[in-house]
């Protein structure tokens, strides 16, 4: 892969970020999970399993490239936090586990639930701490996760989101467009430990959902887990994967990376934003863009038009949050939430945004990591 931007420079950045994760692990294994770089700011206490999950994934693939004592600690008692505190059977049934978002953990109003993205993610967390760490969770536990997802996925392969025990069970109040991307690859990985011909057909109906849905509507998802998926799908070489449509699904992700290419910001004159993928300069949607057009560049063919656009708009992106990132004082390694404040709009709702401008959560880091090791993977 072609590239001005240099192989140290973006591996600094992730050791920078790798260690601002690992020493923001408090003693029970939980991350300080929001802080705000302009201390005078005031950070309401919030939690979300599924972003303790994704940084748990982020630190362990970290961990296979530059291995060492502090990295496998914070791993592990993350792991452990997740296994003791989230993962419980849901009600009356004993063989299904899912990861659990708890109001007392999350600090919120919002009752206990199982979120299927909450779900998927865990999946991902720790199948790969797996591989270094085998002693943290049994296949069957891991099996007993794959259920609650097939539990909630219905015949036509979509799933409902969430499951509510106070509202008698699985429930579609609330929609998340990222969810169905992270089942399936939860899915994936878990075929990749077990063989099971279920976890396959489960992840490949769901994503063929996406897929077929897609082309009745006009404006398409940018589903950048959706993509995640389908390189793992497709990086797979079983017999019994003759009913997976490789044309379908390479059609679904061009019509998902042409959509994130439209989003992306092409202005030399601001280079606070130049190469990012929002107007207002945030950093997280650009990261996990990233991830996204980066696993689609790993099955698209390189004589495609859009496989050439992706290349130049992957460096863009990755410039931007490089320039993003803090890399002095205390709170070196940070992503925070955008580049710079902005003036126009609603006084009320610039004013939100611009306090928080200078915030640090833990998934905007996660994902500005991923998305710099798949560039590094590629470069």
């Amino acid at each position: 892969m072609e590239t001005t931007v240099q192989i140290d420079v973006v591996q600094g950045a992730i050791d920078q970020a790798a260690y601002y994760l690992v020493t923001n692990i408090q003693s029970n294994g939980m991350f300080r999970y929001r802080i705000n770089t302009n201390t005078t700011v005031k950070v309401k206490p919030k939690y979300d399993i599924a972003h303790h999950a994704g940084c748990i994934h982020a630190l362990s693939r970290y961990y296979q490239r530059r291995p060492s004592d502090i990295t496998y600690r914070a791993i592990e008692s993350a792991g452990k936090y997740l296994c003791k505190e989230a993962i419980r059977p849901i009600p009356g049934e004993s063989d299904i586990l899912a990861v659990w978002s708890r109001p007392d953990i999350d600090n919120t109003t919002k009752p206990l639930q199982a979120k299927l993205g909450g779900t998927g993610l865990g999946l991902v967390a720790l199948l790969s701490i797996e591989s270094f760490y085998c002693d943290l969770i049994t296949l069957e536990q891991l099996r007993a996760l794959g259920r609650f997802i097939i539990y909630m996925q219905r015949e036509a392969g979509d799933f409902y989101p969430q499951y509510v025990p106070v509202a008698s069970g699985r429930t579609d109040k609330w929609q998340s467009s990222c969810y169905p991307g992270e089942a399936a690859l939860g899915l994936m990985m878990l075929y990749e430990r077990d063989p099971s011909i279920s976890w396959l057909t489960s992840a490949y109906s769901a994503l063929a959902y996406l897929a077929r849905s897609q082309e009745r509507i006009a404006s398409i998802s940018t589903d950048y887990w959706a993509l995640l998926a389908i390189e793992k799908i497709l990086s797979q070489h079983h017999p019994e994967q003759s009913f997976v449509s490789k044309e379908l699904l390479v059609n679904y992700a061009i019509k998902i990376c042409e959509a994130i290419l439209q989003q992306q910001i092409h202005a030399p004159r601001r280079p606070r934003y130049h190469g990012g993928f929002v107007q207002n300069g945030r950093t997280m949607p650009t990261a996990a863009w990233l991830e996204g057009l980066l696993a689609a560049l790993s099955f698209l063919p390189t004589e495609y038009e859009i496989t050439k656009r992706i290349r130049t708009a992957v460096m863009g992106g990755v410039k931007f949050l490089l320039e993003a990132q803090i890399n002095n004082g205390d709170f070196v390694g940070a992503i925070p939430r955008a580049t710079g404040k902005i003036r126009l709009g609603r006084p009320a709702v610039a004013a939100e945004f611009n306090r928080r401008v200078t915030e640090v959560r833990i998934d905007y880091v996660q994902h500005a990591m991923g998305a710099w090791m798949q560039y590094l993977a590629m470069a």
